[in-house]
């Protein structure tokens, strides 16, 4: 039999139907097998030849404490690193999850050596057998401490990164004010992102740098000299044009989300075979007028 006491009622009757509901289809669906007494010990009757049933158990404790992993992950948000409030706990949450889930590949690198799953699971094979009899919250200050340490460095990580990222919106904010309100100094401008970054007027006409550089204005640089690119964002900023169509294979790329969180609905993204093509019949028609 094994024996799981909680000081939680409501972790004991969690995991209850956690048991019920993943074992209802199995040989231990049987209503004598699992027991809830007095709201916060749980009871499982296993017979030692049932090895499958032993390793299905596994598998719901396993499900059941990834379930509480977001109250721990809030926990250490809130008492190490004094975040209270709900949403931003929520934000720094969704850092952490997207790390878990892979799609963070530039922060999960930080973390290469950190394997919480299989950790996880060891634990639960190192203590779970036939008769046993536990504590889970002794379970969960003793044997998933190590755990615990893993977690704080995702919560480490994913902080770093929900403090870049305010930084960045405010920076983004900084900018978007500076634009409002500034009259354009052209309609229209073309940004070609291939090999190298490339300015085109609205007749399709290479602007120089240092044409370029004149029209850039000097309080961008001043009031932020490490975040403006004076290649790029600076100069566009400068112009203010009423629209970028902008050019490019590769629309994830950061300069290019950079300048589409700037200019909003001025930006319109094409590929660059399109701009080859605009370029083309412009210079065509050009050429017809001639």
């Amino acid at each position: 039999m094994i024996e799981i006491t909680f000081q939680k009622t409501e972790d004991a009757k969690s995991l209850f139907r956690y048991l019920q509901y993943y074992l209802a289809s199995s040989a231990l669906s049987n209503k004598n097998i699992l027991q809830i007494e007095d709201h916060h010990i749980v009871r499982i009757h296993i017979e030692p030849q049932m090895k499958k049933g032993l390793e299905m158990i596994k598998d719901v404790f396993y499900k059941f404490i990834t379930s509480k992993q977001d109250n721990w992950f809030r926990r250490i948000i809130a008492e190490h690193y004094y975040y209270q409030d709900e949403e931003e706990q929520q934000q720094i949450l969704e850092i952490i999850h997207s790390i878990l889930e892979g799609n963070r590949k530039d922060l999960s690198s930080f973390l290469s050596n950190v394997d919480m799953e299989g950790n996880i699971k060891n634990t639960i094979n190192e203590i779970f057998h036939e008769n046993i009899n536990f504590s889970f919250d002794s379970f969960v200050k003793f044997r998933l401490r190590p755990i615990m340490d893993q977690m704080a460095k995702y919560v480490e990580i994913s902080i770093d990164e929900y403090k870049m990222e305010q930084e960045y919106q405010m920076f983004i904010q900084t900018l978007r004010d500076f634009l409002t309100g500034r009259e354009a100094k052209l309609d229209y401008i073309h940004l070609l992102i291939d090999d190298g970054i490339h300015f085109f007027n609205e007749n399709y006409e290479e602007m120089k740098r240092t044409d370029l550089a004149h029209m850039i204005d000097r309080r961008l640089l001043i009031n932020h000299p490490v975040y403006v690119d004076s290649v790029t964002i600076a100069p566009l900023l400068s112009i203010a044009p009423a629209i970028i169509y902008l050019y490019t294979e590769d629309k994830e790329q950061a300069l290019v989300r950079t300048i589409q969180n700037i200019f909003e609905e001025r930006l319109v993204i094409s590929s660059t075979s399109e701009f080859y093509k605009n370029k083309n019949r412009q210079t065509y028609t050009v050429d017809e007028k001639i």
